[in-house]
């Protein structure tokens, strides 16, 4: 990974559009230790990796008229959360690097683990 200090947390985020009221959790715990100048990447796979396609996260409400998926991920990466894609499940769910709503890195778990692991505490969600 390009930076070389060790994560202090680490959410592999492997939930996606199937369970959505368990999503903004997620983006709160990382965007708070963040906040808190905490060096936080989240690693977005299996399922996870379809929020990063364009149009879904947007459409994602996990309360009626509230906020977006979207808008819980802006406010990780506003808070200097690193969001990391895992290139296998792009063609696990039928993804392109074009369907993605922005460029950002795409690591295979065997090049994201040894520094995924380094970090203080690592959380699957």
């Amino acid at each position: 990974m390009a930076d070389s200090q060790a994560a202090d947390l680490v959410i592999i985020l492997i939930t996606g559009p199937e369970n959505p009221k368990r999503l903004p959790s997620a983006f709160f715990l990382a965007s708070t230790a963040a906040a808190m100048e905490q060096n936080v990447i989240m690693y977005f796979t299996g399922p996870a990796t379809e929020l990063l396609k364009k149009g879904v996260a947007e459409s994602i409400h996990p309360l009626e008229g509230g906020n977006s998926i979207a808008d819980f991920m802006k406010l990780a990466e506003d808070n200097g959360v690193r969001v990391i894609g895992c290139a296998q499940s792009l063609d696990l769910n039928g993804m392109t690097v074009d369907d993605l709503t922005k460029s950002l890195p795409l690591l295979t778990p065997s090049q994201a683990l040894p520094a995924l692991g380094e970090a203080g505490r690592v959380l699957t969600w």
